[in-house]
């Protein structure tokens, strides 16, 4: 636990001090050195891990997983060598034989080290485990430390003989670069000594830091400053050249450009943002837009913040950006967009033509209201609007509904249709501006009780365009109450051809309810004896595998199905019973432990799904109270192991996690690993 604890504290400080440099590119003497670095800092990421598993791991004494994790500590290990040489090699810049020597060493080792592994698995000649569990290191693995050591050497002394030839910064970096090396160089010769403690995670440590704070920081500081002046200088000096002849060129390019009326122009400098604004409508004037500006890109997203539709924001503010106007801008030169502007309270539809200046280095946007247009539009499909319906209807139509109601999918307008015959027929039942505000209203009155709640949450337009997203039909099944008594009803939801509509059928199925219960109430009485256990009487294997085939189905139905969760019991010492008792006892002993969990879990099912095990599905008060009954089973155990009588059960628990769990098998390998953990626990307990 001590060698673990020590892993994860210079796992935590690793990312503490990189993470900058892991996760962007970091300006170490170039791009290359800046990916070098990068990739090494991830080598002994993965070596940091590795190391901290193989501590809990060869405490746990599993042998299968802490030789499997031995490896992948050494490959990460031999991955980090050969990442730390590509980085010093590519940091000096310098080509040639040694620069080359040094990477094919790095190659070499890290060859030789992965074949000692692959070795390894027939012959130990990197480590193994004795009979006790107890890791011994072999001979190749002194070898791989040896060389390791004798390339990090090598390599420190490249980087301190390149920095006796150089001066100022540079000379400080590599010889931090130097250091570093030797640093890695005294902590492998540690870990050549002493196998089982962390030298060398703390040796990789220490040279991150060294390069963190001598090379990586100090390099850094020095680019940014140097972009930004550069950066300030050509910005100072384009803008003093550009002056003299700014107001021809902005009325010339406005001409060029312009075409039609418009309510507003502006003309932007793609770069800077600066912008002015002409030809503004008395309409548009009332919403105070500046004539001038410093950033077209910031202060339209804040006018579009405070005047575009609420509907509309989102979309109108990413339009907004100067990355994005660019692209556009080089694809094609010109391009158009709309959406819905509030002035003076009033919704208006405006259009956005954007046009490419013909210096490259403007554009000009234009501002049209189209409300009228818009209106126009709307009058003309809406004559259209019965005839697309029906024939849209009739492409979806299943002739059985009894109710069918043709909804718009963004604002909720609907159109509600009864079926005249069984040809299909259909004729205008009712209609509002939202439908799932009306149905929440109806069904509020006339639903079951028991399905309100689930009910009301599925019905409303996000669920079921989210439902649709990748199914055809989606279907709810509840129980209305008319004139006193239940009635069993379904809705069907699908997409309209257009997609931008939803179709929404109802019908009766008390029939088929019906014939259902009564094919199943048969099946019932002839499936239940298949489906139990003939020694303790409680269910087996078959119903367990059924309960878990309908509980997966509903999960992958995406059915919102009941909390619940799933214990799994071991009998332990049953085997020893058989054998020094005789099998009669053996069953007394299974039959006993049988009680005791039907006694316990006394409102949930209870599965004898092998020789000595159990599984019980928890659910209902049983699921409520599933903490308090887990504990008072293994009061009942430690009361039967103190008196020496009575079976003892080992068992863990776990419950479902709606929207994480994708199948029930997830929830058992949970609750068995949580089993075996207890197994172990009970057999090391001694009770005084």
């Amino acid at each position: 636990m001590v060698y673990s604890g020590f892993g994860m504290l210079t796992l935590v400080l690793h990312f503490i001090i990189n993470h900058e440099a892991m996760k962007k590119s970091v300006r170490l003497n170039g791009a290359l050195p800046a990916l070098r670095y990068r990739h090494y800092l991830y080598g002994i990421t993965i070596y940091y891990i590795s190391d901290i598993l193989w501590g809990f791991i060869y405490e746990a004494g599993i042998i299968p997983l802490s030789y499997l994790n031995t490896v992948i500590n050494f490959a990460s290990m031999a991955l980090s060598l050969l990442l730390w040489t590509r980085y010093v090699v590519a940091y000096v810049d310098r080509k040639g034989a040694k620069s080359t020597a040094f990477l094919g060493a790095g190659w070499m080792i890290f060859g030789y080290i992965i074949l000692n592994l692959i070795v390894n698995l027939f012959y130990p000649v990197v480590f193994h485990f004795d009979e006790n569990k107890v890791y011994i290191p072999g001979p190749a693995r002194y070898v791989n430390l040896g060389l390791q050591f004798i390339l990090f050497v090598a390599i420190s002394v490249y980087s301190l003989f390149i920095a006796k030839r150089t001066d100022g910064k540079d000379r400080m970096h590599y010889q931090t670069v130097g250091v570093s090396g030797a640093v890695m160089a005294g902590f492998i010769t540690l870990q050549f000594m002493k196998e089982l403690l962390p030298f060398y995670a703390i040796g990789t440590l220490i040279a991150t830091c060294l390069i963190h704070v001598f090379v990586e920081e100090d390099e850094k500081t020095d680019k940014e400053r140097e972009f930004r002046d550069v950066k300030m200088q050509a910005v100072l000096e384009r803008e003093k050249s550009e002056e003299a002849n700014k107001e021809k060129e902005i009325y010339n390019n406005i001409a060029d450009g312009l075409a039609g009326d418009y309510e507003a122009i502006y003309y932007v400098n793609i770069e800077s943002g600066t912008y002015r604004e002409f030809s503004a409508s008395e309409k548009y004037r009332s919403m105070l837009v500046p004539k001038y500006g410093e950033d077209f890109y910031k202060e339209t997203r804040e006018n579009v913040g405070r005047y575009a539709h609420p509907d509309d924001r989102a979309f109108a503010q990413s339009l907004y950006y100067k990355e994005k106007m660019l692209m556009r801008l080089r694809s094609r030169r010109s391009y158009s967009y709309k959406y819905r502007i509030m002035v003076n309270g009033e919704v208006r539809f405006f259009r956005f033509d954007v046009m490419l200046a013909q210096d490259g280095r403007h554009f000009i946007l234009c501002d049209k209201d189209i409300t009228d247009e818009i209106t126009a539009e709307n009058s003309r499909m809406e004559d259209q609007k019965k005839q697309v319906t029906f024939g849209q209807i009739a492409e979806s139509l299943a002739l059985n509904y009894d109710v069918i109601y043709y909804v718009d999918a963004k604002d909720g307008n609907y159109v509600g249709y009864t079926s005249r015959n069984i040809y299909g027929q259909l004729e205008v039942n009712r209609s509002g501006d939202d439908f799932f505000a009306d149905s929440r209203k109806n069904l509020q009155a006339i639903i079951h009780p028991q399905d309100r709640e689930r009910v009301l949450e599925m019905v409303n337009s996000d669920h079921l365009i989210s439902a649709l997203e990748d199914r055809k039909e989606y279907n709810i099944e509840y129980r209305l109450i008319i004139d006193d008594r239940s009635q069993h009803t379904r809705m069907s939801v699908r997409k309209s051809s257009d997609s931008k509509h939803l179709i929404i059928g109802v019908e009766n199925i008390d029939d088929e309810v019906r014939k259902e219960k009564e094919h199943l109430k048969a099946l019932n009485t002839e499936k239940e004896l298949a489906r139990r256990d003939e020694l303790t009487g409680t269910k087996n294997k078959t119903a367990y595998s059924e309960l878990e085939q309908a509980v997966q189905n509903n999960i992958d139905n995406g059915l919102d199905y009941l909390p619940f969760a799933i214990a799994v019991c071991d009998i332990n010492d049953l085997k020893k019973v058989n054998d020094t008792e005789g099998h009669k006892a053996g069953d007394e002993y299974i039959k006993a432990a049988s009680q005791i969990l039907c006694s316990v879990f006394a409102h949930s099912p209870v599965f004898r799904i092998g020789g000595d095990e159990f599984v019980v599905f928890l659910r209902g008060n049983d699921y409520s109270k599933r903490k308090k009954l887990m504990n008072r089973l293994h009061e009942t155990i430690f009361d039967n192991m103190k008196g020496n009588r009575g079976p003892v059960i080992a068992a863990g628990m776990s419950e479902f996690r709606q929207g994480e769990d994708r199948t029930v098998g997830a929830v058992f390998e949970r609750a068995d690993n949580m089993m075996y953990a207890d197994k172990r626990e009970l057999k090391g307990q001694k009770i005084k």
